[in-house]
Parts: C-alpha cells; structure tokens; sequence
C-alpha cells in the first residue's frame, strides 16, 4: 500500500529539477534575446555612433587632463565638507541637549528629501539673487554636495557611533576620560571602522552627482566629465564623447567599489569583533 502511494510523488517533478529547469528556461530566453538583438541591430550605425575612433581619439588629453581631473577635484571638495558636516550633526543627533537634536533632525530631514539639482540651483542662483553675493564654482559645488551628501553621512556615522559597544566609553570613562577625549579617542575610531564600506559608496554617489555642476555655467577649463561629454556630442553629432566620459567615470567608480568590497569584507564583522 505504501508503495502504491509513494510511486505519484517519484515520478513528479523534485524542487531541485524545477528549479533546474526554471534557470534553463531563463537562460535559454536570456540568448534568445541576445542572438536576436545581435541579428536585428544595424550594427554599422551602432560603431558610427558610439565607436567612432577618430572622435574618440579627439578627446584625450582634454577628457583625462581637464575633465576627470575636475570630477575628483569636485567630489573630494564635496566629500570633505560633507563628512565634517555630517560628523557634526550625528553628535548633534546623539546629543542629550534637545534643540542640538531637532536641528540635526530637520537638517538630516530636509537634505535627505531634496534633489541635489535643486540645491545646485538655489546655490547657483538663489542665494546670489537673494542675497547679493557669489560663490566661485569650486565653493559652489563643494558646498552643494556637501550639504546633500552630509545629511546621509551623518546618519551613516551616527548609526556606526550606536555600533560601538558601551562597554567601551564607560571603560574609558572610568579610566578618567572626558566625554570629549573617549569620542575621539575611543568611539570615533572604532564607528569609523564600521562605517568605511557605506562611507565609500557615498563618495562614489558624490562623484556621479557631480555631473550637476553644468547647471552653474562652466568655463571650458571647469568641465567635469558630463559636461566634457555633451559639448563633445553637439560638437562631433556623435555619441563616442559619451561613451568616454562614461569610461572615465568607471576609471573613478570601479577601483572605489573594489575598495569599498574590500573594506566590507574587512570591516564587515566590526561590530561583533568590537564587543569581543
């Protein structure tokens, strides 16, 4: 009898096999696609557009000299008053005095929920209108992705500050260290351990932000790499200058997120290998 019963289940499909076949299906629609992309697409027009030598030649040095030169010079601006903002408002946020917590809050708040374009723009233009003085393009953009990247970085930082365990500021305290000293000597270390993998990601947010500085009119000497890129097109009617620009900007990324890998597989088990 319980043969009868157990030969249905046998010859029905095992999860694994379903779950083999599934991947087959998805694999096999996966070439489908690219096979028939690969037969429909007028590939003559796609190398002229996009793989024209000669134009793609034409951009260098400027791309590499100028351009991707101004995009970390933009980022690292943005990124350094970004991060002492954003150390500032997480103890803000952390702090027992009220009102230094419902500033931090409404700033974190606020610069979390607007566009970077927007703050471009009211920095580019707003506050000249409003209040009768300029920025140079250097203090305009650093000061645009900084306030925008500071408010993601301060609750990066205030939740790596929470990550280190107590046990290690009321050691500290009672070895007779000011609050002061134990956050700088003891806690900030540590929280910066924790938080280098999403730290690393947000600067490389900052770069492809940086491409918002167009907005602001650059001279040509002051051109990132998006900027760099569509001059070029209306320049050439091409889309190679894209298509470098586009490379330069992996020359910048990929080496960060390799390092931002690294720093996770690294740093990853802070918390734990802390309160041990």
């Amino acid at each position: 009898m319980t043969t009868q019963l157990e030969r249905p289940a046998r010859a029905g499909m095992g999860r694994r096999q379903r779950a083999r076949l599934n991947r087959g299906i998805q694999y096999a629609v996966l070439v489908v696609a690219v096979v028939l992309a690969a037969v429909l697409a007028d590939w003559g027009s796609i190398v002229r557009a996009f793989f024209n030598v000669e134009v793609a030649v034409a951009q260098f040095p400027a791309v590499i000299t100028t351009a991707l030169v101004n995009t970390v010079v933009y980022t690292v601006l943005g990124f350094g008053f970004g991060l002492a903002l954003g150390i500032v408002l997480a103890l803000m946020k952390l702090s027992p005095v009220g009102p230094y917590r419902w500033i931090a809050t409404a700033y974190i708040e606020l610069f979390r929920g607007l566009p970077a374009l927007l703050v471009f723009i009211a920095l580019g233009f707003g506050v000249p209108i409003a209040f009768q003085m300029r920025f140079d393009i250097y203090s305009t953009v650093m000061l645009a992705l900084g306030l925008v990247g500071a408010a993601y970085m301060a609750e990066t930082i205030r939740a790596g500050v929470q990550a280190v365990p107590r046990g290690q500021v009321e050691a500290a305290r009672s070895l007779g260290m000011s609050p002061t000293r134990t956050m700088l000597t003891v806690v900030m270390p540590q929280a910066f351990r924790i938080i280098l993998p999403p730290l690393t990601n947000e600067l490389i947010l900052l770069t492809k932000d940086s491409s918002l500085v167009y907005l602001l009119g650059l001279a040509s000497n002051e051109y990132e790499l998006a900027k760099f890129g569509r001059n070029a097109l209306n320049e050439y009617a091409s889309l190679t200058p894209l298509l470098v620009a586009g490379l330069c900007y992996l020359i910048i990324t990929i080496p960060l997120s390799r390092v931002s890998n690294v720093l996770e597989r690294k740093y990853g088990g802070g918390v734990s290998a802390t309160t041990q």
